[in-house]
């Protein structure tokens, strides 16, 4: 008879609450560690020799937009173990909580309210649609992004209060896809969240060096609401809606946190974002706000750069949920490559992806995913795969060549996991037991090797798992084993905040 579930002998075992970082046994039982110590540990169900590998807490994305099977393990062959959509959130989020339980999901997820969604409704009066791909397929109906009345305004409160009520861990706000939306509905929003004890997740609004003209800045409008509100303001992909202007607002950013507001951030590696082609920034007249043309644009669909303005406008008309890749800083440019560092190094960030789901270039996706490898066909951008992986890599070893990264290895898997879970443990318990590799906390765990953990997605073959992983345990159950994907695993529970 044996004692444990699993054990994991002789490992690297890092965990960044604690400092440990030494050579130990891991068992597992009932979905929980049981047990970390060194040697002497009996015998498990299950027995794997992991020596020369770190063993460490599941990493947990706050940043997904990922719900389909394909895209969720790609996430997990990349370390996640807990993939969160907490910017563009869902509305009703009772719904989208519904959903993923009905399909089943190989890591833990949840939802934040959509603010966006949510005005949709109020504003522009369309039937609320639990889905990222509702929410994409209504991005550039200027319906909903106009100045809101009061009126419009209460009610969308009233929505993100009955999302709140069912357990949204905390408010997504894309307020950047609607410029004429006023700061002092932000504001409101904000301070309904701080009621809640709950974070506002914000892709912020343009920055005024970018668009003089905006109704704020988006940096100080996030800093602002911190300030006046007492909300915890999260500040999301601060890489991308940054560009080159990254100092100046990590500079804000940091100034207010000294000042006592709860400000966060987040960034991912890469130098381009995804978003859908309608998007308002991506409108033909403004691409020069960001130095952009449209070969800047390429369209996940076809695979195609956007030839001209006539293309562009010929998609956003007939696609404009479609996805596309934007080139905002040149990962090939010593100088924006430091300026991604930055945004990843700054102290307190954590490491999100915006993981996106995949296009497929027949049109549809096929009826049947439930194998593995991925059939030909899916595209996405490379941050879905190797965010995690590319981050370690890059803070950890450094670019290729003599010299290594600027954190420590436990320095850089705190921004991957144990940080990104305090973001959120105030008011959802469950997160209580994510981020620590420490007996009695959930047995979400990534097992690596120190020396090849890379990323390998690339903007041509977008969907090449990452290197490194051996194996991640989701809730005490393989997801990967032995670097590859356990078909039929979907041990993934659903997070919920509890009520205020």
């Amino acid at each position: 008879m044996t004692d444990w579930d699993i054990v994991l002998r002789g490992g690297r075992v890092v965990d960044p609450e604690t400092g440990l970082d030494g050579v130990r046994d891991v068992a597992v039982a009932d979905g929980r560690i049981a047990l970390v110590a060194a040697g002497a540990v009996s015998s498990g169900a299950v027995e794997l020799d992991v020596a020369g590998q770190v063993v460490t807490a599941g990493f947990v994305d706050l940043h997904s937009h990922v719900t389909d099977l394909g895209g969720l393990r790609l996430q997990a062959l990349d370390g996640v173990t807990t993939a969160l959509e907490l910017e563009a959130g869902s509305t009703p989020v009772a719904e989208a909580y519904r959903r993923a339980a009905a399909q089943g999901r190989p890591v833990n997820y949840g939802f934040a309210a959509s603010w966006t969604l949510a005005r949709m409704e109020a504003v522009a009066g369309m039937p609320p649609e639990a889905s990222l791909g509702g929410l994409l397929g209504r991005i550039s109906d200027p319906a909903w992004m106009r100045a809101a009345s009061p009126a419009e305004v209460n009610a969308l409160l009233g929505r993100l209060s009955d999302d709140l009520a069912d357990g949204a861990l905390g408010i997504g706000v894309l307020l950047g896809y609607a410029p004429a939306a006023s700061p002092d509905e932000y504001l409101r929003v904000a301070g309904l969240a701080a009621q809640a004890g709950l974070p506002v997740f914000t892709h912020a609004r343009d920055l005024i060096e970018l668009v003089p003209g905006t109704l704020a800045d988006g940096a100080e409008e996030i800093v602002r609401a911190a300030g006046q509100t007492g909300a915890h303001m999260h500040y999301c992909h601060i890489n991308s809606t940054s560009h080159r202007h990254i100092e100046r607002v990590l500079g804000l950013v940091a100034r207010a946190q000294a000042a006592g507001s709860l400000v966060s951030t987040e960034a991912y590696p890469y130098g381009s974002g995804m978003t859908g082609i309608g998007a308002a920034f991506l409108a033909p007249e403004r691409l020069g706000e960001r130095g952009l043309t449209p070969a800047s644009l390429t369209y996940a669909p076809t695979g195609e750069r956007v030839a001209d303005v006539g293309r562009l406008r010929e998609l956003r008309s007939a696609d404009p949920g479609g996805l596309v890749i934007i080139e905002l800083l040149s990962e090939d440019d010593p100088a924006d490559r430091a300026l991604l560092m930055r945004s990843l190094t700054f102290p307190g960030s954590v490491v999100a992806s915006d993981a996106m789901p995949l296009t497929w270039t027949t049109g549809v996706a096929p009826a049947d995913l439930a194998g593995w490898p991925l059939p030909p066909g899916a595209i996405t951008h490379p941050r879905t795969a190797g965010t995690f992986s590319r981050a370690l890599r890059l803070l950890t070893r450094g670019d290729p060549g003599p010299g290594g990264g600027p954190l420590t290895l436990a320095g850089a898997l705190a921004k991957c996991s144990l940080e990104p879970a305090r973001r959120l443990e105030d008011r959802v318990p469950a997160m209580r037991g994510k981020g620590r590799l420490q007996p009695g906390r959930d047995a979400d765990i990534v097992v690596f090797d120190p020396e090849t953990i890379a990323d390998r997605a690339s903007y041509a073959d977008s969907t090449r798992p990452s290197t490194g992983i051996r194996h991640v345990l989701v809730n005490g159950s393989f997801v990967v084993r032995d670097g590859d994907i356990v078909a039929d695993a979907r041990p993934g529970r659903q997070i919920r905040a509890e009520p205020a």
